[in-house]
């Protein structure tokens, strides 16, 4: 890497810092408790993938198991720690650990075996995301009246104004 584009990163950095910090002094506790999965899991997941694409000419393929992992998960931390809902994206992480196995099933030969765990992860994961998504729904309130309801009544509406298909 050349040294322009270098700066060019550390030029970004520090404006995102500097724009964080909303023209204050930049707080290092808030930036390493805000951005510490971009800051140090999400880089570790890139890295093992670097490993395997580019540092061992596609040998090591067990790489892209921890890589995926960490990849996934990290994503899910900082989606968490941004919008502070841990409560509804822990299934991330059942899901990070499918996303493993699958890079490694997709680059590994293909053992079909692998698919029954990354299937079993990755249905738990979407369940529990459905539940969450729906429970959260469930309590949202739009003008004293549950949004549950409302798309209930919806649905009802267009099923009885919709158009009629004729059946053959």
């Amino acid at each position: 890497m050349d040294r322009r584009a270098l700066g060019g990163i550390l030029l970004i950095v520090a404006g995102i810092l500097l724009f964080a910090g909303k023209g204050n002094p930049v707080n290092p506790g808030f930036v390493f408790g805000n951005f510490w999965a971009s800051l140090f899991v999400i880089p570790l997941g890139l890295f093992f993938h670097w490993l395997y694409f580019f540092a061992t000419g596609r040998r090591g393929v067990g790489l892209l198991i921890p890589g995926g992992i960490l990849l996934v998960a990290g994503v899910v931390c900082q989606i968490s720690m941004l919008f502070d809902i841990w409560q509804y994206t822990w299934p991330g992480f059942l899901l990070a650990a499918a996303f493993g196995l699958l890079e490694f099933y997709w680059f590994a030969g293909r053992n079909r075996w692998l698919l029954i765990p990354i299937f079993i992860l990755t249905s738990i994961s979407v369940l529990f995301f459905a539940i969450f998504a729906l429970g959260s729904l469930s309590s949202f309130r739009i003008m004293g009246q549950s949004a549950a309801a409302i798309v209930l009544i919806a649905a009802g509406l267009f099923l009885m104004l919709g158009k009629k298909r004729e059946r053959f």
